[in-house]
C-alpha cells in the first residue's frame, strides 16, 4: 500500500498528522534529499513539501517531476506562499498539454 508524507518545518506540517500523513520535519536541504530519495524506494506516492523547503532543492525535485511517484505537491508554509506551487503545477500543466493553459 502507498504512503503519503509531508515535508518540511515542523511548524507548517504539523497539522497533516490529524489526517494520517507520516511527517518529516527537516529545514536542511541535503536531509531533505535524502529523505525524498528514501521515500521514493519506500512506496510513498505523495509527499506534500513547503515551498520555502522546495525552493532550495531545486535540481534534486526535477528528477521526481519526470516520475509517476513519488509526486511531490508544493504547499505554502506558515511564513506563507512564495508563489513556487503555482509555477510547478503551471509547468507540469504546460509539459502535459503543451502550453500554458493557467495565465
Amino acid at each position: 500500500m502507498y504512503k503519503i508524507a509531508a515535508m518540511g518545518d515542523k511548524d507548517s506540517i504539523y497539522g497533516f498528522s490529524s489526517i494520517g500523513l507520516e511527517l518529516f520535519p527537516v529545514t536542511d536541504p541535503r536531509e531533505a534529499a535524502r529523505e525524498l530519495r528514501r521515500m521514493s524506494e519506500e512506496d510513498y506516492a505523495v509527499v506534500f513539501m513547503t515551498e520555502a523547503l522546495a525552493s532550495a532543492l531545486g535540481a534534486e525535485l526535477d528528477r521526481y517531476r519526470e516520475r509517476p511517484v513519488p509526486a511531490v505537491i508544493l504547499i505554502p508554509g506558515v511564513a506563507g506562499n512564495t508563489g513556487e506551487g503555482l509555477r510547478s503545477i503551471s509547468r507540469s500543466v504546460e509539459q502535459a498539454v503543451g502550453s500554458d493553459i493557467l495565465k
